[in-house]
C-alpha cells in the first residue's frame, strides 16, 4: 500500500449492493485458495472464533479477527445470528459486518456488509476443498440444505467442475423448490429438489452439507466410494451432520484444527471418543501447499470439515476493497481523526 496521510484518510463504507458483483466467482475461489495456502504455510495469526450466546434473543454473536502475512491484510468480522429475525423483524437470521484494517496502523480502511461476502467465501471454501480432494471428473452435486451456503457452494463448484446434475434437499420442501427456481435461472444444469436426503447423497460425486443439524442427517450407507463431502454446517459445539461411520470410512481434512475440535463436524464424535485426532488426515491448507497428500485413490472418501475461518475474510476483503476503489463505489467517511 502506498504511503498516505493518515490524518486525512477516510474509511470506505460498502453496503451489500456495493459488494455484490465486485469479484467474479473465479476470483472468490482464487482468494480463498490463497487463504488456505497462507494457512498451510503458517503465515497468519488467528484464534478460534469467539461465541457469545444470548438465550434472551435466541441467538449469538461471533467475533472473527485475523491477520495474514501474504498477502498482508487484516480484518475482523462481527456475525449476528438471531433465530427470530426473519419472522419478527424482516431481517436475515444470519448477517455480518466486516471491518478491514491497515495492518501497520490499525486504521479502518473499510466497513463492509459481510453477508454476501460470507456467502461467497464460504461457498468457495467448499469449492476449493473439492478442487483438491474430489475426483477430477466429478459432475454430480448433492446439496443437503438449501440456504445461502448452498447458493455459494453451487456457484463455486460450477466454476471449478463441469457439473451435470444437482440434487437439493431441505427440511422445508418449499425452501428446496425455491432454491431450484432461483438457480435454474442462473445455470444450464439439471437441478431438482428431492424429498429425501438420501436422494441428494446416493450416487453423488460431491456432497455439500449446510444444515444446523445437531444429530446426523447423512447416513453412511448412502455414501459411495470416491465421494467427496464438504461438511459446511457444523460451526458450533454440539452440531453434527454426518454419521460417525462416515467419518471413520473417510479421510478427514479440516479448515483449522483448534476450531474444528471445538465447533466442527468432528466435535461431537471427538467428545464421545468415537474418533480421535489420529483420524484427522490434516488441514486443507496443508494439502494446498503440498505438505499432506489428499486423495490418493479414485475409491477414497474425502471429507472437508469447514467451520469458516477468519483468515478467509482478511484475504478476500482486500480484493473487494481494491476493486471498490477502482470502480468508485461506496461512501467515504472520516472515522478516526
Amino acid at each position: 500500500m502506498p504511503e498516505t496521510n493518515w490524518s486525512t484518510r477516510k474509511t470506505l463504507i460498502l453496503g451489500r449492493s456495493d459488494i455484490e458483483g465486485l469479484l467474479t466467482i473465479a476470483e472468490y475461489n482464487e482468494a480463498v485458495e490463497e487463504a488456505f495456502r497462507a494457512h498451510g504455510l503458517g503465515k497468519y495469526m488467528m484464534e478460534p472464533k469467539t461465541h457469545i450466546i444470548i438465550p434472551k434473543y435466541h441467538g449469538e454473536w461471533e467475533a472473527m479477527p485475523s491477520y495474514c502475512e501474504e498477502p498482508e491484510t487484516s480484518a475482523c468480522k462481527w456475525v449476528a445470528i438471531r433465530e427470530d429475525n426473519r419472522r419478527k423483524y424482516g431481517l436475515p437470521n444470519v448477517f455480518s459486518t466486516l471491518v478491514y484494517t491497515d495492518p501497520r496502523t490499525g486504521f479502518p480502511l473499510a466497513i463492509c456488509d459481510g453477508t454476501y461476502h460470507t456467502l461467497m467465501r464460504t461457498g468457495a471454501a467448499g469449492g476449493v476443498s473439492a478442487k483438491y480432494l474430489a475426483r477430477k471428473d466429478s459432475e454430480n452435486l448433492g446439496l443437503i440444505g438449501a440456504g445461502f451456503v448452498a447458493t455459494g457452494l453451487l456457484a463455486s463448484m460450477n466454476d471449478l467442475f463441469k457439473l451435470r446434475k444437482v440434487r437439493v434437499w431441505s427440511r422445508s420442501q418449499a425452501t428446496a423448490k425455491r432454491y431450484v427456481r432461483e438457480n435454474r435461472r442462473k445455470y444450464h444444469l439439471d437441478i431438482k429438489a428431492v424429498v429425501e436426503p438420501k436422494q441428494a447423497a446416493k450416487g453423488m460425486d460431491i456432497i455439500g452439507t449446510s444444515t444446523p443439524a445437531t444429530s446426523p442427517i447423512v447416513k453412511d450407507e448412502w455414501i459411495d466410494e470416491g465421494t467427496h463431502i464438504a461438511a459446511m454446517g457444523a460451526d458450533m459445539q454440539g452440531k453434527q451432520e454426518l454419521e460417525v461411520a462416515v467419518l471413520k470410512r473417510g479421510k478427514i481434512y479440516v479448515d483449522d484444527l483448534p476450531q474444528c475440535i471445538r465447533d466442527g463436524e468432528i466435535n461431537v464424535s471427538l467428545a464421545k471418543n468415537q474418533i480421535s485426532l489420529k483420524d484427522v488426515a490434516g488441514t486443507l491448507g496443508e494439502v494446498v501447499v503440498g505438505k499432506k497428500k489428499g486423495r490418493t485413490s479414485e475409491r477414497d472418501i474425502t471429507i472437508f470439515d469447514s467451520t469458516g475461518i477468519a483468515l478467509q475474510d482478511s484475504v478476500v476483503v482486500i480484493r473487494e476493497y481494491k476493486r471498490a476503489l477502482e470502480r468508485g463505489v461506496g461512501i467515504e467517511k472520516r472515522m478516526v481523526v
